[in-house]
Order: C-alpha cells, then structure tokens, then sequence
C-alpha cells in the first residue's frame, strides 16, 4: 500500500471530479481559465491514482489465488509471477504520484541535462555509470522524452568514464533532478577471478535546460 493517505487520494480525485464538473457546466472567462489550469494538474495526477489503486486490486485479486491452498499449482505459480510484476509496477507509480504531489518548482516543467561520470572503482565503475545511464535513457524512452547525446568519454570495458545527455520534454526536471548525487553499487565484477566484493561509485547530476 502506498505511504501517502488514501483519504488525500479521496480527496484530490473528488477535487478533480469538481472542477471537472464546473468546467462542463460553464463559468466566466476568468474563471474559466484558472479551473482549466488546475484540471490540467490534477489530470495527470488522478490518472495516476486510478493506475496504482487498479494495480493494488489486482495484486490482491492475485493474492487471494496464491493464498488459496485449494489453488491449482500452475495457477498459483503463474499469480506469483504475475504479483512480482505488480509489486514492481505499483512501486513505480508509488514514486510517480510522490514526485506529482511534491511542491512545484519553477523549472519543474523544463527538460534537462544528465550528467553521469565514474567515480571510485576503476573499470568496474565506468561499467557501473554505464548501466546507470542506460537505465536513464530506458525510463525517458518510456516516458515519450527524446534523449541527445551531447559528449561521452567511453571506457575499455563498454562503460563511460563520464557522458552527458540532453533529455527533452515536458517535465523532465521535476521527474529526475532527485537522482541527483553519488550512486554506488556492491558486486563481484565480472574481471575479478576470486569472487572478491567490490564497492563501485558513480556521480549523477541533473540540471534544468537553460
């Protein structure tokens, strides 16, 4: 279940269905104006709410399968997979509405520039800040954003030493300046031939679009 209070959900939907009303039923131009403003916050917001409390049923309508012991075995198994999913998927929409509901800033709205270079950990962490920015540029292919390479310094290994990319569309910033700082990581490289721990960095920075 989600950290924030279902009755502030209630509460933003009930607002959304609100103005939603008013605007249909016609106002003045002024007022007509500032709701059609508000409406267009709370759309986004309310189709985000709806999308995690559809998530949240079906995940307890899997559950119940799973939890039924008179349950088919393939069916149970199938409902675990498909819960795993669910979790992954309600966790994104968790952090979604967060960033929705947070205080808006001024350059929320605007698109940004990514900046991931290796930190401590040689190789391992030019592999590390790689990932790092592959993972990047998969969430803003799947939020519709465009994404522009504007330097890389590649390493030996297929990872970057540091690479910096322009990512363009609406409200690019307010969803990614949080991933801001030092990222690490613990692993067994894939070069380390005793099975040793290593602990790898790398160093993140998102500025809004000048």
């Amino acid at each position: 279940m989600t950290t924030i209070p279902a009755e502030k959900l209630d509460q933003l939907v009930a607002r959304w269905q609100t103005v939603q009303g008013n605007l249909a039923s016609g106002t003045d131009q002024e007022t007509y104006v500032r709701l059609s403003r508000e409406f267009a916050e709370l759309d986004p917001i309310v189709a985000t709410i709806n999308a995690l409390r559809q998530a949240q049923q079906e995940r307890d309508g899997l559950q119940e399968i799973v939890d039924d012991r008179s349950s088919d075995p393939a069916m149970t198994a199938l409902a675990e997979d498909e819960i795993e999913g669910l979790d992954a998927r309600i966790e994104e929409l968790e952090l979604q509405l967060k960033v929705q509901l947070l205080p808006k800033d001024d350059a929320d709205e605007k698109s940004a520039i990514l900046e991931v270079r290796a930190g401590t950990g040689g190789d391992e962490a030019a592999l590390f800040a790689g990932e790092l920015f592959r993972m990047y540029q998969r969430y803003a292919d799947r939020q519709g954003w465009k994404v522009n390479v504007m330097s890389a310094s590649d390493s030996a290994n297929g990872g970057y030493k540091e690479i910096i990319a322009n990512i363009t569309g609406k409200g690019v910033f307010a969803r990614m300046k949080f991933e801001s700082g030092v990222h690490r990581v613990q692993r067994v490289p894939a070069t380390e031939a005793q099975g040793r721990i290593h602990t790898s960095a790398a160093t993140v920075a998102v500025l809004p679009e000048a």
